[in-house]
């Protein structure tokens, strides 16, 4: 049987006016990721795999503000909705 990694998905959450950065308002692995995911797609919410920053984001506490040290890869995160909401 191959060793196959569990899905795994982080939701993140900003209000510029009560917030200094981004939070992780949802995060898991497996059957949770999947309903991350689904959510989701439910909501038209865009969608983008980062292997990487997913493994560093499962480890923020949920209802947290990412760290400082991630705010460049959160702000491609964030360029790349902004991309694909307002393409006209």
């Amino acid at each position: 049987m191959p060793n196959r990694k569990k899905k795994k998905a982080a939701a993140l959450r900003y209000n510029e006016e009560r917030e200094n950065a981004p939070k992780v308002v949802a995060k898991g692995e497996g059957e949770v990721a999947k309903n991350i995911i689904k959510i989701a797609e439910l909501n038209n919410l865009p969608i983008k795999k980062d292997e990487d920053l997913i493994e560093l984001l499962s480890k923020v506490e949920l209802d947290k503000e990412v760290p400082e040290a991630l705010y460049k890869a959160v702000a491609e995160v964030f360029s790349f909705i902004y991309r694909t909401t307002n393409k006209s």
